[in-house]
């Protein structure tokens, strides 16, 4: 396998940064929730893990059972963001919280090509590398 095949077969640093920013939403939000109702802990990992895996934009992703334009992508990437971040404040101490924080804001940071190009603003260099 040439060098070439293999850089694109590893996860980028902004994938692997969304799939950390995920797995604390996931973890996070229903635990901040289960308290008020466990209901709405199940509904909540229902929309954050199910959502993105039924809905997503024609070639961001290799299936695609729902196709949905890059906006609602966009739009479900910044709900994990925003749900780790807000329900790590709840469930765990200060200094997790803010490293939370610190990754949630590392993940928008290397997700703004991504979203340029999901939504039809990418540059032109942007465009040449996806």
């Amino acid at each position: 396998m040439a060098d070439g095949e293999a850089s694109r077969k590893r996860p980028d640093v902004a994938s692997a940064l969304r799939f950390a920013t995920e797995i604390v939403a996931w973890v996070a939000t229903p635990w901040a929730l289960a308290g008020h109702s466990v209901l709405l802990a199940v509904v909540a990992d229902v929309i954050l893990i199910g959502l993105p895996t039924i809905l997503a934009t024609p070639g961001d992703k290799a299936t695609v059972i729902i196709p949905v334009p890059g906006y609602v992508t966009v739009a479900m990437v910044v709900l994990q963001l925003a749900a780790a971040a807000i329900s790590s404040f709840a469930v765990w101490p200060l200094p997790v919280a803010v490293g939370v924080w610190a990754l949630a804001l590392a993940t928008l940071v290397t997700e703004l090509p991504r979203w340029r190009r999901l939504c039809g603003v990418a540059t032109d260099l942007e465009r040449r590398r996806a």
